[in-house]
């Protein structure tokens, strides 16, 4: 009996046969000048990918990061960070999400803080659960101030509305705040004992040079302070009390 091949045009072609596209997409590579669109396809095309970042139009892929001056820097940030979201309901926060900014830019920063859309927060989480616009407050390791993290990334936040944007310069041995007031970001004065008291976040208190120093007991202290502040109090209630008609 004759084998019958049956042959299918382009348009024809059973779904379940089908060569998905994006299989053909060329891989991303540090420098490669895309737009945000075509940074998204290529980045979902490639799933083993764990970090890439597309900063004003440039692609910034991520390669191995040591320990010492990321790995554990990110989890003291994260930490630090997670102790205000524990006490504060009011807010969310992230780790190496991606954020979609504007047309050129797509970066992942290492953490960051939001309020929570329904209470007047910036930030939006897509239908696809990615996150649009910019959270209130954005923390990043860096490895010193010659960094992108301090240049182009930091306009990439000031232009997009991040509100507050800390960075840890590991090798420096510093801790920049910046806080967005007028589209120009100015750094935050340190109060009494060096440490730094957020604007946007009443109560979100560091104390930088404990953290350099990896003092947990410092950064849990300066933290408790914070929550424990009249502020604090105040941020939570007002955000947690339903809004009157026409108030």
């Amino acid at each position: 009996m004759a084998t019958v091949t049956k042959e299918f045009t382009e348009h024809e072609v059973p779904t379940e046969l089908q060569r998905p596209a994006h299989r053909d997409l060329p891989r991303l590579e540090n420098g490669d000048r895309l737009t945000r669109a075509e940074f998204e396809r290529r980045y979902d095309a490639m799933p083993d990918l764990k970090k890439a970042e597309l900063i004003e139009g440039v692609v910034y892929v991520g390669s191995p990061v040591s320990h010492e001056h990321h790995g554990k820097p990110h989890f003291h940030l994260i930490s630090w960070l997670g102790q205000y979201w524990t006490a504060t309901p009011v807010v969310e926060g992230g780790d190496n999400s991606s954020l979609r900014l504007d047309l050129d830019n797509m970066p992942q920063p290492d953490a960051f803080l939001y309020l929570l859309p329904e209470l007047g927060g910036q930030a939006r989480i897509a239908p696809d659960e990615c996150i649009e616009n910019a959270p209130e407050l954005v923390a990043e390791v860096a490895p010193s101030s010659v960094s992108y993290d301090l240049h182009d990334k930091l306009h990439v936040y000031r232009r997009n509305g991040v509100r507050e944007y800390v960075v840890w310069r590991v090798r420096d041995q510093a801790v920049d705040w910046f806080v967005l007031r007028e589209g120009r970001y100015e750094r935050l004065p340190s109060g009494d004992g060096g440490i730094f008291r957020s604007e946007v976040f009443p109560g979100l208190w560091l104390d930088p040079a404990a953290l350099i120093r990896g003092d947990r007991a410092g950064v849990a202290r300066a933290v408790q302070q914070g929550l424990a502040s009249p502020e604090h109090a105040a941020f939570v209630a007002r955000l947690q009390t339903p809004a009157q008609p026409g108030a």
